[in-house]
């Protein structure tokens, strides 16, 4: 997978700056703990991490080429039509000295110029340095799966696969700004914004090109909507070729591999049409499930959730023979101070997901010891529509984000009256929240003959699949990559997503339920008690030692009135919250939240700067 970082400043010979571009490539450790290098020449320095996947003995980096000049590339990802394309660039005269996707891509530049991006299939981010036009390209895939930001500095930029290979740089300073902070609190992304002052991320689907001139930015793709020709019996049909195609693309790797499996519709299906594929090799799937202690058992339904996984995720492995594993936490573990300081540092950020992030992280150290990379079902629900308030009448005609729409935040204010007044006041929240819904909207365009319904819960797609879905896929990058897991993401391949979003909802709903198109196409593969769940989200614990633990730290955090938390969380507030209890608001995520924030604090020192 790989972590890339460099710095371009066409004012400075960058051959004298390695130990800072040493320093900014080594906070990536984590990406690529397999090999490091560093290429430099004039005006161009950068920096690799590398995690082999492919060609473990060749394809480190940077690597370079010579064609009339030095091309450099620094890359991060997997392109899963490399085979194709380096038997392509082999008839048009190209030699190849690797096995790997890295030098396809420097050679389809060589080929194809910036316009390599649009023939690319895959996850990828990259810098491409050409000395013949001293330019620099950042590229980032269509979907957004993995990162790339970039800080323009001095007479150029510097750019990392993580906001803190920027923030090594000594002339970087951890600033957050109002608009920064506004993201932070609103549970809205906005795309290109990258919450650290000054700092950009490349978009989706762009490329981002500097040179002489300055900053240039081309989209080479997005979402658009379009006409659906097919009926229901070929939409399923063609739905389940393109899984069966990308499954099969995905499971490409010279180390071992697994599925992420819970229980649910999405990693079942993965779990199980990878199973198929695999025996034809004579081999058996790995799957991984996490769990906690005893919470089958005590388990208690709630509005999220009206199952546990356990039963499903051992349904699925039975039925499809895979080599099954469950990683067991306990509420020790997900309380555990180091594991939230490890999602923080993981995430550069304070916007976790609690006990559900904490959970994930240790889901994937466990699988690290055993396998390099793993398929999961994210974004499946965002292509297909399974979350409940796709399906709630009320949400639909809601003017803001559905996934907004039922609360903002704990008790139906923004941060819940946890943060501090004139700092809400300030920021304004609902005006920034309206602003980047109307933004989004003006997106999605139109579709001629479409009716009011069909075209509103075409918008509820769109910002799904170019809003929510960036938040989870960033969450799944940073939180795999802290422990060097590559995680692979099937349903996010560009072909299917483009073609369900352009399937009528009533198609995508044509049984009565969530997530039709999918079900559809692989419940010959299902066992039938998982064919027929209801959906249910990744799952978090039940037990009240956990809570118990999270009061007890935030009480230690109360006591400290000096801490810089309180630059943000009003002190008085947050002690009445703790004394109330669940009886005034849902007290747990706002502990998490203020343990997030501090734990940030510690980390980073932010300085901020709020008008």
């Amino acid at each position: 997978m790989c972590g890339i970082t460099g710095w371009v400043d066409f004012g400075r010979d960058l051959t004298a700056e390695r130990e800072t571009v040493e320093a900014m490539t080594a906070t990536m450790a984590c990406r690529g703990p397999d090999a490091a290098g560093l290429w430099a020449a004039g005006p161009v320095a950068f920096g690799h991490r590398r995690l082999a996947v492919i060609d473990l003995e060749l394809g480190t980096q940077p690597m370079t080429a010579e064609a009339g000049g030095t091309v450099a590339l620094t890359y991060s990802g997997e392109v899963y039509n490399f085979a194709e394309l380096r038997a392509e660039l082999t008839r048009r005269g190209h030699r190849f000295t690797t096995a790997s996707d890295t030098e396809v891509v420097l050679r389809g530049y060589l080929e194809w110029g910036a316009g390599l991006a649009e023939r690319l299939n895959g996850m990828y981010a990259f810098a491409i340095w050409d000395s013949r036009e001293e330019c620099l390209l950042l590229v980032r895939d269509r979907m957004g799966i993995k990162p790339l930001y970039y800080f323009p500095h001095g007479e150029g930029l510097l750019f990392g696969s993580e906001p803190k290979a920027i923030l090594e740089h000594p002339g970087v300073r951890p600033v957050i700004e109002a608009d920064g902070l506004r993201e932070l609190l609103s549970f809205t992304k906005n795309p290109g914004n990258a919450v650290w002052a000054g700092m950009r991320e490349v978009e989706p689907g762009t490329v981002v090109t500097l040179d002489r001139q300055g900053l240039h930015t081309h989209r080479y793709w997005r979402l658009e909507p379009g006409e659906h020709a097919d009926d229901v019996s070929v939409t399923v049909e063609r739905v389940r070729e393109l899984l069966d195609d990308i499954v099969r693309r995905q499971l490409v790797a010279d180390v071992p591999r697994c599925v992420l499996l819970s229980g649910g519709l999405d990693s079942s299906v993965l779990t199980a049409l990878a199973a198929r594929q695999l025996a034809d090799q004579d081999e058996q799937v790995r799957s991984f499930a996490v769990d906690f202690a005893g919470h089958t058992e005590r388990f208690v339904a709630d509005q999220s959730r009206s199952t546990p996984d356990a039963p499903y995720v051992r349904d699925v492995h039975e039925h499809v023979g895979s080599l099954h594993q469950d990683i067991v936490l306990d509420s020790g573990d997900l309380a555990d101070p180091a594991v939230r300081r490890a999602v923080v540092a993981a995430r550069d950020l304070p916007s976790g997901l609690g006990d559900l992030d904490n959970s994930l992280l240790l889901l994937f150290r466990a699988i690290r010891e055993r396998s390099t990379v793993a398929l999961s079902g994210e974004s499946a629900d965002e292509v297909f529509g399974g979350y409940a308030w796709f399906h709630d009448p009320v949400v639909q005609q809601a003017d803001t984000f559905p996934w907004l729409a039922r609360r903002l935040g704990a008790g139906g204010r923004p941060g819940g009256g946890l943060f501090d007044g004139h700092l809400m006041s300030t920021l304004d929240l609902g005006g920034h929240i309206r602003d980047s819904y109307a933004t989004a909207v003006a997106e999605a365009g139109t579709l001629a003959g479409e009716s009011e319904h069909e075209r509103r819960m075409r918008v509820i797609s769109y910002l799904h699949l170019t809003r929510f879905v960036r938040v989870l896929l960033d969450r799944k990058d940073r939180l795999s990559m802290a422990v060097g897991l590559e995680v692979r993401v099937p349903f996010c391949d560009h072909r299917l997503v483009e073609y369900v979003y352009r399937t009528p909802w009533a198609m995508k709903t044509f049984d009565g339920r969530e997530k039709s198109l999918l079900r559809a196409a692989a419940r010959d593969v299902l066992p039938v008690s998982v064919a027929e769940r209801v959906k249910s989200p990744y799952p978090s614990t039940q037990d009240p030692k956990y809570v118990e633990a999270l009061r007890d730290q935030v009480e230690d955090v109360l006591a400290n009135r000096a801490h810089p938390v309180f630059d943000l969380v009003d002190h008085r507030s947050l002690k009445g919250l703790l004394a109330a209890g669940d009886t005034a608001l849902p007290l747990r995520p706002l502990l998490e939240r203020v343990l997030n924030f501090a734990t940030w604090f510690d980390l980073y020192s932010p300085e901020l700067r709020i008008r």
